[in-house]
């Protein structure tokens, strides 16, 4: 057996474990009837380049779930898979194209989507190979892409079944269009930004001659369109117009004055012009009182002909000369800045107009009744529970879903028009001919379908529905989505009132939302702010484990999250500090077995010294608690309690305590069943260590493999384990174990030695001097004299005498005297320190901090400074005389024990 590297090299260990798990097949589970299986459907990375810090943070949480559903025994399924991410794709396919000084009309639809499958496939090799740099333990075998044939024939099945029961349709409605991208918008893509615009004030002149009304917008250039001037029912100042007409500028157009409550009375003048076919307000305006639609834009956001005579301006260009024009006739009133928040396309930062176009849309109203059902009826629970309402208000509020979109890449739209009678065939397979007229002369719908489409579809589409597939039957519904809290509605609604639509059964039973990344100083990561951290860079400089801590450890579900080089170097100092508390505990075992002493198990029998009973406690304790939270999915709180037990009660105190041991072995009293000394330690520390490592697997695998199988190797029940800690059971509690006495014991133990420590340090003391103390205690003094070897070193104390509190003697000589809750530590000035040096340096700190108290109480008595002060102020500065006057009743006592 080799000695583990004195540094870890985080680079050659996760590449060797990750091939040994794929050669192994661990993660491909196999059906097995009897028992209910753990599902997770990735969510699907987008084909448009890396994997990002968000990616990660999913792909921990999800394989956190997923290593611990395995380790205890649940057949295990995460199915891994990637997006076609219809606009974004195509956004990134065409700058290339440009690149070449080539656009996509030069190139034809079947070129392009040609050119843009290679860059998917390309990309889909790079995430895949991402996912396994950071230890996702998903079925490979299963990995899905939303354009592969299985999931295409769900997309279209799906849109047949929803047309043939009438919840597709094809209707004008209004739409968010990118005029660079000439598509329709769904809502994710559609970023609004405060944009400092203008409010124009514009006259409009009556009909009949008898004044004007003067209206308020921030887009002029759209008043072609106008059909209608709205006021308040309730606003007095316009009640005897309501009924009347005005005139529209410039092209001298009749429409009339109505009156409508969707009007805010205080909104500029409290009359707004009404353009139903370019604002989603007016044109529910105008479908309530039946007003035409004017569309006065092309898709490229010029001007149309119902512009005319601004026929073929750009629109920003038609606004400048509409206002030059109002201005020379008189009808511009007067103009003023104005903050407003505009929608900008994600993808190209081109700002949207709305307008009404034919679209195809799903009718959701009835597809949304029986998703809040399943939420109600507690069939799916949202985690954290404050988005179900979130979720409800959405849902309640829900619109009909636009699923069309002008672009080349995607899921074609499956409906072709007949050329002769004009009808439509809605055909899951490609028709030969119109299935009303049987004439050849169809043409397919050149749109294809939102992205969101195929995607509501992924918990169903990726396990073989509409076939009827055993992966189906029994992975299906799946167990848990997880996902960020930001695309609830926009995907999480979909999929659950898509799954039910398809299936019958909901698609998953819990929903876990996870907050957005932060820097550590809570502002939002991006590129302007150079706050962005690379996952593929952080992991070359603090490993996959260090990452993955870093991200999950102290989380919370549904909480953003703070992340920073501090919290990344904290990750890595943990790992470094497990592999070496393990290499010590690994040395020492090759140390005894080199000396011919039996190999440690990890079945040891009751311990009898305190200190191994009191480790013993605390890891089932620590163990109850991680099952408990990873149950209740507090998987951040998880992992900081194991890291809080194994940095500080476990190697900066048990195996502390056990170097001790093992520098002092002693006389064994007697030899247990299964060879070993009840003075070794090793026992001990190689089972809490056990058990520590499989606890912290799923957190950090990479780590915990190697030093697993590194420890593996030294046990004598080696050969009977799992080859790999992926298959170990994870550990359970055993609550015989608990012992409330080892731990008051050790509880009190620890904070003699602290306190000495910190004695020490605010004396000035030498790291390498001795000093004389005296451990005072009564129910805890024969434990506690059990431990006076380790209080010796630790502390660094000689002579040091454990006694009867009892029986102490009060003021036998001039010493520092520690009151502790279950002890009561002396330690004598001649020893510990130069009483002529520690005099002088507590008689200056005592007249420092007189000075200091003399100025507070002057502020505190100056009348001007407390009627001037905020009263916090004030009360801080009385906060801070109580300290100061504490610390010098603390010093003068010092002062007097020393004299």
């Amino acid at each position: 057996m080799s000695e583990i590297p004195k540094a870890y090299e985080p680079g050659k260990i996760e590449n060797k474990w990750y091939s040994f798990w794929l050669e192994r097949g661990y993660f491909t589970p196999k059906i097995d009837p009897g028992r209910r299986p753990f599902v997770i459907i990735m969510p699907p990375a987008n084909v448009t380049g890396e994997l990002h810090l968000g990616h990660a943070l999913t792909s921990t949480l999800e394989d956190i779930m997923t290593r611990w559903h395995r380790m205890n025994g649940d057949p295990t399924l995460w199915l891994p898979g990637t997006d076609h991410a219809g606009i974004a794709t195509q956004v990134l396919v065409e700058q290339e194209l440009s690149k070449q000084g080539l656009t996509k009309s030069d190139v034809g639809r079947e070129r392009f989507s040609d050119v843009t499958w290679e860059w998917a496939i390309k990309s889909r090799e790079n995430i895949n190979r991402q996912y396994r740099m950071l230890g996702a333990s998903c079925d490979w075998t299963r990995d899905c892409f939303t354009l592969d044939a299985g999931p295409s024939r769900a997309v279209r099945t799906a849109f047949v079944r929803l047309y043939n029961k009438g919840l597709i349709y094809r209707g004008e409605r209004m739409i968010s269009w990118c005029p660079r991208c000439q598509t329709a918008l769904s809502d994710l893509e559609v970023e609004h930004k405060d944009v400092s615009g203008h409010l124009y004030h514009i006259r409009y002149p009556l009909a009949n001659g008898g004044g004007f009304v003067t209206i308020a917008t921030t887009r002029p250039e759209t008043f072609f369109g106008d059909t209608a001037v709205a006021v308040n029912p309730n606003d007095i100042r316009y009640g005897d117009l309501v009924g009347k007409s005005v005139i529209l500028p410039i092209i001298n157009k009749e429409i009339p004055i109505i009156a409508d409550e969707a009007v805010e009375p205080s909104f500029g003048t409290g009359a707004l012009k009404i353009t139903p076919a370019h604002d989603p307000t007016d044109f529910a305006v105008g479908e309530r009182h039946d007003l035409p639609l004017v569309n006065i834009m092309n898709p490229d956001a010029t001007m149309n002909k119902n512009a005319s005579p601004y026929d073929g301006l750009e629109r920003f260009d038609c606004r400048d000369k509409v206002v030059a024009d109002l201005r020379d006739s008189g009808l511009l009133e007067r103009i003023e800045p104005y903050l407003h928040s505009v929608g900008h396309c994600t993808r190209c930062d081109t700002m949207v107009e709305p307008q009404v176009s034919l679209q195809w849309f799903v009718r959701t109203r009835p597809l949304a009744d029986e998703a809040i059902n399943a939420v109600e009826e507690g069939r799916i629970t949202i985690i954290p529970e404050r988005f179900t309402k979130v979720y409800f208000r959405w849902m309640e509020d829900i619109r009909d879903w636009c699923i069309s979109r002008q672009l080349w890449w995607g899921h074609r739209i499956p409906v072709w028009y007949c050329q002769d009678c004009n009808k439509l065939t809605v055909s899951v397979d490609e028709p030969v001919g119109c299935e009303h007229c049987n004439s050849e002369r169809i043409t397919q719908d050149p749109d294809v379908l939102d992205t969101w489409f195929s995607s509501a579809l992924w918990t169903h589409s990726t396990l073989g529905w509409p076939s009827d597939t055993d992966d189906l039957r029994y992975f299906y519904p799946t167990s848990v989505m997880e996902t960020g809290y930001d695309i609830l509605f926009f995907w999480v609604a979909r999929m659950i009132m898509m799954g039910l639509e398809d299936t019958g059964q909901i698609p998953f039973h819990t929903v876990y939302l996870h907050g957005l990344l932060r820097d550590e100083h809570g502002l939002k990561m991006s590129k302007l702010r150079g706050n962005v951290i690379n996952p593929t860079e952080a992991i070359e400089k603090y490993g996959v484990d260090a990452l993955r801590f870093a991200l999950t450890t102290g989380s919370s579900p549904g909480n953003d999250i703070y992340l920073g080089k501090g919290k990344l170097e904290s990750g890595r100092n943990f790992v470094n500090k497990l592999w070496n508390a393990t290499r010590f505990i690994l040395r020492s075992i090759d140390v005894e077995l080199a000396e011919g002493a039996a190999l440690p198990t990890t079945d040891v029998s009751t311990p009898q010294r305190v200190e191994d009973r009191w480790i013993q406690s605390r890891v089932n304790s620590l163990i109850s608690s991680v099952n408990r939270l990873m149950e209740d999915f507090q998987f951040g709180e998880a992992g900081w309690r194991i890291y809080d037990f194994l940095w500080s009660e476990f190697c900066d105190w048990y195996i502390e305590f056990a170097k001790t041991r093992l520098q002092n072995p002693g006389v064994p009293v007697s030899v247990n069943a299964d060879g070993s000394d009840e003075l070794s330690p090793l026992p001990f520390l190689t089972q809490t260590l056990e058990k520590c490592v499989r606890l912290l697997h799923p957190f950090m695998p990479f780590v915990t493999e190697e030093l697993w199988q590194n420890l593996k190797q030294r046990l004598p029940n080696g050969h009977r384990m799992p080859d790999s800690i992926v298959l170990a059971p994870y550990p359970g509690a055993d609550e015989t174990a608990t012992d409330p006495e080892a731990e008051r014991a050790m509880n009190a133990t620890i904070q003699i030695v602290h306190s000495i420590r910190n004695a020490r340090t605010e004396h000035k003391v030498r790291p390498d001097k001795w000093i004389e103390a005296q451990v005072y205690a009564t129910d805890l003094l024969d434990e506690i004299a059990s431990q006076a070897n380790a209080i010796e070193t630790l502390a660094r104390v000689r002579p040091l005498a454990i006694l009867d509190r009892t029986k102490r003697q009060p003021d036998e000589e001039r010493a520092l005297v520690l009151v502790l809750g279950e002890a009561e530590v002396v330690l004598p000035w001649t020893g510990m320190a130069d009483q002529l040096a520690a005099r002088r340096r507590l008689t200056q700190d005592r007249e420092a901090i007189q000075t200091t108290i003399a100025q507070v109480e002057a502020r505190l008595r100056d009348n001007a400074f407390l009627s001037r002060a905020p009263s916090h102020v004030i009360a801080m500065q009385r906060r801070k005389l109580t300290a100061l006057e504490d610390r010098l009743q603390r010093l003068k006592s010092e002062l007097s024990q020393l004299d």
